[in-house]
């Protein structure tokens, strides 16, 4: 036997997940909805009421194998059938019953609805779990003073807390978005080759409500032979929409973990984990980067799930061999990244001394918004009070650029306070004591502390 060649199948995804697309829940699935059927046809009379008895007592005795499906299959080449025909075989007389007015679609695509309901049940707790974590770590760092940072410089003072808030606000709406999605995604359909139900006979609309209720998905409203790919291309979508965010977490965690930022970081056990086959010294954010990138593949199969809407007149068989690799793959990699994603922020290490010198370190810079808004509040315009700050600001860092960064010379870092009380224009206005207060960090994060209790409130509802 070869060994397995898709790294998926020894080093990444969930067993729970792996097993929704396993060779056998698929030909369980498939099975399933092949009795379903039979027991609508029953109920509106078109069969005897003995026959999905008889089916299903084939199902439940796993009489039924790959193995046998996979043989059928060799000989006539087409999948499907090969699923009729073993469980044909094994039922007797009830096998001329089963597949009636059916085609191949109506059993495949009702299958992959239960599949990807499936799929999005694991899914959505997995969310739910990574929200509350976030959650809990927002609420823990309500008030931990940090650097705001916009493209990647110096902003206005946030809150750790805050950061993990907006965080966790975002997964709260992809799982909104997934739940609402549900019915939508997981459709499936008995209508027959073109759509026209035609081989269902008069109780068609009957028949498919019952395999559809039964079933536990919703009803395609109007088919050609196929469920419109739309609803799969939704699934996909969304699924990419939840990588990107979790790539976009990991990012921020990997650039806060930067050996001259050190913020935040991964956890590492240093009595075992290696770091770098030559650089003893390294502790890698090694889990954000195996999200980011598995992020990038998930989102690389959003192309030909888009192009598999497109099909000829009432279908053609493009999408079908794409759709085996699609909805495996980005429904285990994006439950993969979901799961690594919460144990990275429930184990995250904090440094708060780090946070505190990096404040520190900033010369005053991060509040030279705050100063401008103590001016205007003692009357001068804003326009004027933007460039008085602006202008002390580009002073001290032609100052700073000019120290020597030595740990043994003698250079102080400038700070923001000296140029201010150089200037009249601000002396003018603020007294020492009233600049210290607009330069103080506690005392400019806003509301942050109120939107992590309003998000916290949120999520735990």
């Amino acid at each position: 036997m070869s060994s397995p060649v898709c790294p998926m199948e020894y080093r990444y995804g969930r067993d729970e997940m792996k097993t929704v697309f396993s060779e056998e829940n698929r030909l369980h699935l498939l099975l399933t909805v092949e009795a379903t059927l039979a027991e609508a046809h029953a109920t509106v009379g078109n069969i005897p009421a003995t026959v999905p008895d008889r089916i299903w007592r084939v199902i439940r005795a796993g009489e039924v194998r790959p193995e046998r499906v996979r043989e059928i299959e060799g000989e006539i080449r087409h999948d499907l059938m090969a699923v009729v025909r073993a469980l044909s075989e094994r039922c007797g007389d009830a096998g001329r019953y089963i597949h009636l007015g059916a085609t191949s679609y109506d059993i495949i695509d009702t299958a992959n609805a239960m599949q990807m309901k499936e799929a999005i049940g694991i899914i959505l707790e997995g969310l739910r779990t990574l929200e509350t974590t976030l959650a809990d770590r927002a609420e823990q760092h309500r008030d931990l003073v940090m650097i705001g940072r916009t493209h990647g410089q110096f902003a206005v003072p946030v809150t750790l807390g805050m950061k993990f808030a907006v965080m966790a606000m975002e997964i709260h709406r992809h799982r909104e978005r997934l739940g609402q999605a549900m019915p939508r995604i997981c459709a499936g359909k008995m209508s027959g080759a073109t759509g026209s139900m035609a081989a269902f006979g008069e109780h068609a609309f009957a028949i498919q409500t019952y395999v559809m209720e039964e079933l536990g998905i919703t009803v395609e409203e109007a088919a050609t032979q196929i469920v419109q790919r739309d609803r799969y291309a939704e699934y996909v979508m969304l699924l990419c929409g939840i990588a990107a965010t979790l790539e976009k977490f990991a990012t921020e965690i990997r650039n806060l973990q930067r050996s001259e930022i050190m913020e935040v970081a991964e956890s590492f056990d240093p009595e075992k984990q290696v770091g770098s086959s030559t650089m003893a010294h390294k502790q890698n954010p090694i889990t954000c980067e195996n999200i980011s990138g598995l992020a990038r593949v998930i989102r690389g199969f959003l192309t030909p799930a888009l192009e598999n809407m497109i099909q000829w007149h009432e279908r053609d068989l493009a999408n079908s061999s794409s759709e085996r690799f699609i909805l495996p793959h980005v429904s285990i990699l994006t439950d993969d990244i979901i799961v690594k994603t919460a144990e990275v922020f429930r184990n995250l290490r904090v440094f708060p001394d780090n946070i505190r010198r990096n404040l520190e370190r900033s010369g005053g810079l991060p509040m030279a918004e705050s100063v401008m808004m103590a001016l205007t509040a003692r009357g001068m315009g804003r326009q004027e009070a933007h460039e008085v700050v602006r202008q002390c600001s580009m002073a001290l860092l032609a100052a700073r650029d000019g120290v020597s960064t030595d740990p043994a010379s003698d250079g102080k870092t400038p700070h923001l306070r000296e140029y201010l009380l150089a200037d009249p224009r601000v002396t003018g206005l603020l007294s020492g004591a009233e600049i210290d207060l607009a330069l103080s960090h506690t005392g400019y994060t806003g509301k942050c502390g109120e939107i992590v209790d309003r998000v916290v409130a949120t999520i735990r509802g």
